[in-house]
């Protein structure tokens, strides 16, 4: 059999043995997709188009066009609300989630005692942010984090509120004022939804050649040059893997995924749920298309 497969190998093209493993990377998603998910994506789409009621014989499902559509965006008093507060919260969190990412990745790649340990600790958030750790005691280390977290806590809120002071009497920008104290507020959204992008990231810098900043040494490069000239470049692919798995990560647990859930399943508006469903399946594709066309322009690739 290995002997068949390699015959076939040495008679491709590079090109062509390429898109063949490709495909067979990506064949058990596509097998995934077509028995599991295909089947539940087309009835999602069949109830948002329908009322459905249930009955003792069964459900009945009547098919009354765009109307669920209509009465999520002007009717329900949540969604739009909901729907906004979910990508302003995305828009925020992305760009400082992925910058802290690298910076981290960056530090954790330079070789110091306890490194190991280090790394450790740094995707150790994801774990604790997990929905089985988080539900274990609703007394637990985490529900506090997240509630002042959310909260913004007490003494986060004085030093947030002196920072924004010291700034502003510095002359920086309101708006970018605005911002950092918001990320300060942020910190623990941040850390905990860090974890998977570090290892993204220090993967991808540990694959750079040596002989790269070998050179660039020898030449009199700063590490600050080093950075921006030959790591940043090199990880910039990564920063778009990134930035996309980050913006389906904020938006698989927001507070729209839980007024879906709700909708659905507290209020048995199937119609309506599905409806909102696909409404915000439509606002995260247009969101990574124009994610993905702005940052694909800057991408460097290494043939």
């Amino acid at each position: 059999m290995k002997s068949i497969m390699k015959l076939g190998m040495k008679q491709r093209t590079y090109a062509e043995q390429k898109a063949l493993w490709g495909f067979l990377y990506v064949l058990p998603w596509l097998l995934g997709f077509l028995l599991f998910f295909l089947v539940p994506l087309i009835t999602s789409l069949r109830y948002s188009l329908s009322s459905i009621e249930a009955k003792s014989e069964g459900m009945k499902i009547t098919f009354i066009g765009f109307d669920n559509f209509v009465n999520a965006l002007t009717v329900n008093t949540s969604f739009n609300r909901t729907l906004t507060d979910s990508i302003v919260n995305m828009v925020v969190n992305v760009p400082l989630i992925v910058i802290f990412s690298l910076f981290l990745a960056v530090l954790l790649n330079q070789k110091f005692i306890g490194r190991a340990l280090a790394r450790s600790i740094f995707f150790l958030p994801v774990i604790l942010a997990s929905g089985v750790i988080a539900n274990l005691e609703m007394n637990s280390l985490v529900q506090e984090l997240v509630q002042q977290s959310a909260s913004g806590g007490s003494s986060g809120g004085i030093g947030t509120f002196e920072m924004e002071r010291f700034m502003l009497q510095a002359g920086v920008s309101e708006n970018i004022v605005a911002y950092l104290t918001g990320a300060v507020d942020r910190i623990y959204t941040i850390v905990s939804q860090s974890g998977v992008q570090i290892l993204i990231f220090l993967a991808g810098i540990q694959t750079i050649s040596p002989q790269l900043y070998e050179a660039s040494k020898m030449e009199g490069a700063t590490g600050y040059e080093a950075f921006w000239k030959i790591t940043f470049p090199m990880v910039s692919p990564l920063i778009l893997v990134n930035v996309i798995y980050t913006i389906i990560d904020s938006f698989s647990s927001s507070q729209m995924t839980e007024l879906i859930k709700t909708t659905g399943f507290n209020s048995f508006d199937f119609g309506l749920s599905s409806a909102m469903a696909w409404l915000y399946f439509i606002a995260i594709m247009i969101i990574l298309s124009i994610s993905t066309y702005i940052i694909s322009k800057r991408v460097f690739y290494q043939d």
